[in-house]
């Protein structure tokens, strides 16, 4: 008898890890830090906010990965959906909100992946 499920890891979490990343990078990553690279502030905040993450990631002990920053950034608009702090469309970057600068931090973080962890979920 076959089970309903594969067991054991499969790269499915990795790729669907990478594929959310990949997607928020696009939407808030690219176009937040184009802005933050002009402005220094901005980018000190982000750069807060990436330390906030790393310590709730527990990134200092063991290697952040595709899965715990896509995770991380998932529960992050998940509650920002439910308490109707995301916005649609796209994000004003002159005034950045809490949950913006947040899921900008994650794109930053991934930016910063080890490659050797990239095919870890």
């Amino acid at each position: 008898m076959r089970a309903p499920y594969p067991q054991g890891p499969t790269g499915t979490a990795v790729s669907a890890a990478r594929s959310s990343l990949a997607l928020l990078t696009a939407s808030v990553g690219a176009p937040g830090l184009a802005v933050a690279a002009a402005r220094p502030g901005l980018l000190a905040l982000v750069d807060q906010h990436a330390a906030a993450v790393r310590d709730s990631l527990d990134g200092d002990r063991r290697p952040l990965t595709p899965a715990t920053l896509a995770g991380y950034a998932e529960g992050v608009r998940a509650t920002a959906v439910e308490h109707g702090l995301l916005p649609g469309g796209a994000f004003d970057w002159a005034e950045p909100d809490w949950v913006q600068t947040r899921l900008l931090a994650v794109c930053a973080l991934a930016r910063t992946l080890d490659p050797r962890h990239l095919d870890r979920a």
